[in-house]
């Protein structure tokens, strides 16, 4: 199954050079190349696409609301946000907005390849050690706000897996930690997703602290 990307960036020589790395393979191809927010936007309700790599800073509208726009479609694609430097407020920002990873505009054509397919694949572009690091950026729920209803959808184990993911554990760590077999992890991570109607880690991660779940520290 061929995946389907979106190069979005204002820069024609980072999209040429994206370009030249997808069509190397034989299971990406580039559908649709736009130059800002508000043009993928548009062009984005009209074709079908897996994985949009969306650029944070452009002209018109920037990549931040463009994700959000895109994401809160039926249907929506994946997003991969790229930022010139690691974890800046645009990336946190993309992520907030539903991104399910970002990368650097300088990573390398084997770093770019797995992150199409692993977002493809319904992972999410972030490191443990990434994640950890990203919680000292996420706003926590504020006093006497009322958590998401959506949190009484867990089970117990549900519950301890996603503390485990939101404070920036791998599955092998989590399953190490709650003495369950990695597969056993794994099938609790889809379960709280579907249940909190969220679509990756990422996603689940800012859930848990904006709902006060967990808190940084």
């Amino acid at each position: 199954m061929t995946i389907r990307v979106a190069l979005v960036d204002d820069q024609e020589l980072v999209r040429v050079g994206l370009a030249m790395v997808v069509d190397a393979t034989d299971d990406i191809q580039i559908v649709l190349q736009a130059a800002d927010g508000a043009e993928a936007v548009a062009r984005l309700a009209e074709t079908t696409v897996d994985v949009v790599l969306m650029d944070v800073q452009m002209p018109r509208l920037d990549g931040v609301e463009a994700t959000r726009l895109v994401t809160a479609r039926e249907n929506a694609p994946k997003v991969i946000v790229l930022t010139t430097f690691d974890l800046d407020e645009y990336a946190f920002a993309g992520l907030r907005a539903g991104a399910s990873g970002f990368l650097l505009k300088d990573a390398s054509a084997d770093e770019v390849l797995h992150a199409i397919r692993a977002v493809h694949a319904g992972d999410s572009v972030l490191a443990p050690s990434t994640t950890r690091r990203m919680l000292d950026h996420l706003p926590t729920a504020r006093a006497g706000h009322e958590a998401s209803p959506l949190l009484q959808r867990l089970t117990a184990r549900e519950r301890d897996v996603l503390l485990e993911i939101a404070h920036g554990h791998s599955n092998a760590e989590t399953a190490q930690r709650l003495f369950l077999s990695e597969a056993t992890v794994k099938t609790h991570v889809a379960h709280l997703l579907a249940k909190l109607e969220v679509r990756d880690r990422v996603q689940a991660v800012i859930f848990a602290y904006e709902n006060g779940l967990v808190r940084p520290g």
